[in-house]
Formats: C-alpha cells, sequence, structure tokens
C-alpha cells in the first residue's frame, strides 16, 4: 500500500494511492483517522485502520478520486517528532574527497538530527541560502524509513517489525556549514532541505529494502547510482543502535546514508544553483523532484 499527505484547496488530508489516482481517506471514511495529524494516526493504529484502507483500495467505485495531477503532495509525514541521518555509510562515498577531506570508514554509526523544519514535500523547490551565506548546497540521493511502532533497545532481528514503511529522500547538505565544526546539525537543517516523499510504500510491499538501486540527477544528468545493498550499517542496524539511545515513535524519519557522486565530490565540486533540477529515484518507490530556488529573504 501507499499512503500519502496531499493538499488540494482544503487542509491537508491523507490518501490512499490507487494508479494514477488519489483516493482521500479522510472523505471516503470519515470517522477512522483522528482530525488531528491524521498521518501519525494512521501509522499508529495501522493495525486497526488497514483493514479498512485495504477494503476502500480493493473497491474504489463511488469513492471520490483524485488525479494525482491535480493535488499537491506534501511531506508523507509533515511534522515527525525526530529526523534522523546517519552518515558516511556507503564505502564510495567515504572515498570521495569532500572539500579536500581524507576519511575513513567509521568503526561506529556516524548520526546527526536534521530540523523538523526542513522537512519538505517531494515536488516542492529546495530554498538555496543567500549567496552572502552560502553557495555550497548539495544533494544526497538516500532512502528513508518510517518508524511505524514505538520501540526502545531492539536488536537488529528484531527491528523490521518496527518499521512502517520507506520514502525516498534528498539529505539536502550546505557543505562549508556542515564542515566548520565537528558536528553537523547546522548544515543538514537548512529551511525545506528534507525533502521525501513522494509517498510512504508500506513495508509489506518491500520485502528487502537492501536491495533498492537509487539514482540520483540534476538537470537530467545522473550524478549518482547504487544500490542500498552497498550500506555499511544495513537499517536493521541503524534502528537497533538508535534505539539503545532514544525512544523510537510512529512517524519518525530516518535517513539512511548517500554513495558517491555528490556535488563537493566532483572535480571541481559543483554545488546547486537557482534553476537546477534536482531528482532522486529510488526502485518500487517513485521518485521526488525539486526545483532550487533562490531564498527571497
Amino acid at each position: 500500500m501507499q499512503v500519502c499527505t496531499f493538499k488540494t484547496d482544503s487542509e491537508a488530508e491523507v490518501g490512499l494511492v490507487h494508479e494514477e489516482w488519489i483516493l482521500p481517506v479522510q472523505r471516503a471514511l470519515p470517522d477512522l483517522l483522528r482530525p488531528h495529524d491524521p498521518m501519525l494516526d494512521l501509522i499508529a493504529r495501522w493495525d486497526s485502520v488497514k483493514p479498512a484502507l485495504q477494503g476502500l483500495l480493493n473497491n474504489p467505485a463511488g469513492t471520490e478520486k483524485l488525479r494525482r495531477e491535480h493535488v499537491r503532495l506534501l511531506a508523507p509525514v509533515p511534522r515527525p517528532g525526530k529526523v534522523l541521518g546517519i552518515g558516511l555509510n556507503y564505502l564510495d562515498h567515504i572515498n570521495e574527497k569532500i572539500i579536500g577531506e581524507v576519511r575513513t570508514a567509521p568503526e561506529h554509526q556516524v548520526w546527526f538530527s536534521k530540523a523538523t523544519t526542513a522537512v519538505n514535500g517531494p515536488f516542492d523547490p529546495i530554498v538555496l541560502p543567500p549567496e552572502s551565506v552560502s553557495t555550497m548546497t548539495d544533494y544526497e540521493a538516500e532512502l528513508v524509513v518510517v518508524i511505524g511502532r514505538r520501540c526502545k533497545r531492539v536488536t537488529p532481528e528484531e527491528a523490521p517489525a518496527f518499521v512502517f514503511g520507506y520514502c525516498v529522500g534528498n539529505d539536502v547538505s550546505v557543505r562549508d556549514w556542515q564542515k566548520r565544526t565537528s558536528q553537523w546539525t547546522l548544515g543538514k537543517g537548512f529551511d525545506t532541505h528534507a525533502p521525501f516523499g513522494p509517498w510512504i510504500t508500506t513495508a509489506d510491499e518491500v520485502p528487502d529494502p537492501h536491495t533498492l538501486g537509487l539514482r540520483g540527477l540534476v538537470n537530467g544528468e545522473e550524478r549518482q547510482r547504487s544500490n542500498t545493498s552497498l550500506m555499511i550499517f544495513k537499517i536493521w542496524d541503524q534502528i537497533s543502535v538508535l534505539s539503545q539511545a532514544m525512544t523510537l515513535e510512529p512517524g519518525d524519519v530516518i535517513y539512511t546514508g548517500t554513495c558517491s557522486g555528490v556535488g563537493a565530490g566532483m572535480t571541481p565540486p559543483t554545488f546547486l544553483r537557482p534553476g537546477d533540477h534536482v531528482r532522486i529515484e529510488i526502485d518500487q518507490l517513485g521518485a521526488i523532484e525539486a526545483l532550487c530556488t533562490a531564498d527571497p529573504m
């Protein structure tokens, strides 16, 4: 199943993706989801609401349908409780010289947070900072995991049971801000710099998330190409380690790392400019795409 958050002229709604259509869940089943943050409610109560959603998907006749191109898709979880990202998780990306830095594979997982205000829709513009702030904004094609159940101190073997689903993500990074200190939070947390979507593909549709091809393109030029099988720390190990330190909750979002081909690793380094189009694709999950725009402030 593929679930999304979308908007027409009204407030944000939860929808089911059905071929080229969006089925508005709250219009078809008005009593199913709690009105306050319905996507988080759907995720948290998935076992109880899934039969009704599956029934709607199996028998959409008579249900209002909206063409996908007539709605604005938002980030599937518009306001996650946590947005976490792992760094240095593909060996070929580690071997890239990012702003002249020589790196080695980490012994332990390297984690950072992205601000919830960085969350952005899958087709909304990526706002670049003013040139007086930085001219070094970069892209990173990534698989995104959405947590489905509260978990604390789980083992890697237990971890799959706590995943709700998967999305396509772009860990947009402002490199000079990222590298000016040992902590990456500022460089990873600019507004609009955590786009993901276009929807959540539920975990039962993805038997093994470590077999997915991913690609990153800028202005139609393929810059990144890899496979999630090449992660150094697998998703289950990521969830296990995070859950030793913090409670993961329904709707929390995890960016799982990027491969080589980022702009900072090119010769010469090539960063995003206003007017650039960035597209991220992952097999079975779809694609997100954004126009880069100048900060109007």
